[in-house]
């Protein structure tokens, strides 16, 4: 089952099921429906398992359809019914956006060129040696603990974005940086379980320039917008999904991933043990809660590009077996972040 968020100008919020090329609008089956987040609560409710609540609705003869390629192609900001990230939550506050990286087979090679790889005879580097720590440890036995991952903090809810949604190039970053992966989308229920909600293709953008300066820096570089969608694929297809990004200018493309591959056939750490050290923190396990978490990716364009974002690129990710392609577009952030921030006295 893929579930989509969209929005009616002047109507509101729907929940729909992507069924081909046609959405079916479960929101005009039932109006308590009006997204996955809502839809999760009414489902617990009634002591019913999401996907049958939703299955119900599209059952039902009141269940009405629209295009989903109407919907894939109009932008948030027109007046056309459009696409909205497809989980959230309604306060966005309640919504933390994380992630783990070093997981992905080339992963540490994209990281260790980041950082100029060190000569043979040098000693290892630190990424080199995590990345080795999850391949001795990431994937344990059932009822054991495993290996930690790398695991960072990105945001909350304010900063995610949805499909053709625009991401942000601060007045203070030193450049942009693609990040093609898949993330997990769950919520905590009423009893402080994690609940998993499925898989959506994201974007988790940073900035790897300043990353460069320091791996230090990688807590910074990646305090920035992300997004995710165009659908919630609900299906657990998270074994091997093959993912391609491009990066175009106008008429130009100025880059092509070729296959990225991901899912756990080609990550050193188990889904159960990434997922384990995320929800083992008490604080993660606040009942209501939307957490949103990146996966992490096999390839970047940054050790090997010559050119650097600017206003206007448009990024393409496609993984056809797994989700429609989710484009977005690098906007300019608020100028005045150019400037120190001035904190005054209460």
């Amino acid at each position: 089952m893929q579930l989509v968020q969209f929005v009616i100008p002047e109507v509101g919020r729907r929940l729909g099921v992507l069924e081909s090329s046609t959405v079916c609008d479960v929101t005009s089956a039932d109006p308590e429906l009006t997204g996955v987040y809502k839809a999760f609560g009414v489902a617990e409710g009634r002591g019913v398992s999401l996907s049958q609540l939703i299955s119900e609705a599209v059952d039902s003869s009141d269940a009405q359809s629209r295009s989903f390629q109407e919907l894939w192609e109009a932008g948030p900001t027109g007046d056309r019914p459009h696409l909205l990230p497809p989980v959230d939550h309604p306060d966005p506050y309640r919504m933390l956006v994380t992630g783990t990286g070093l997981t992905h087979t080339g992963s540490m090679q994209s990281r260790n060129a980041m950082h100029s790889a060190p000569a043979e005879d040098a000693p290892q580097t630190d990424s080199a040696r995590m990345f080795q720590m999850g391949i001795d440890g990431g994937r344990p036995a059932a009822g054991q603990r495993g290996t930690a991952p790398e695991w960072f903090y990105k945001g909350n809810g304010h900063i995610v974005r949805g499909h053709r949604g625009e991401l942000e190039l601060p007045a203070y970053a030193l450049d942009g940086g693609e990040e093609p992966e898949i993330a997990g989308c769950y919520v905590i229920d009423s009893q402080g379980k994690p609940r998993r909600l499925g898989f959506v293709l994201g974007n988790e953008w940073s900035d790897h320039e300043y990353e460069r300066i320091n791996y230090l820096y990688l807590a910074g570089s990646k305090l920035q917008t992300c997004s995710i969608g165009p659908v919630l694929n609900c299906s657990d297809p998270f074994e091997e999904i093959t993912l391609q990004c491009t990066v175009r200018r106008g008429d130009e493309l100025l880059y092509d991933s070729g296959p990225l591959k991901s899912g756990q056939q080609w990550m050193c750490h188990s889904l159960t043990n990434l997922e384990d050290h995320h929800f083992k923190v008490g604080a993660h396990r606040r009942p209501g809660d939307v957490h949103l978490h990146f996966f992490g990716t096999s390839k970047l364009s940054f050790g090997n590009r010559d050119w650097k974002y600017q206003p206007g690129d448009e990024i393409a990710i496609n993984a056809p077996d797994f989700s429609p392609p989710l484009v977005n577009h690098v906007a300019a952030g608020p100028g005045e972040e150019a400037q120190p921030a001035v904190v005054k006295s209460c």
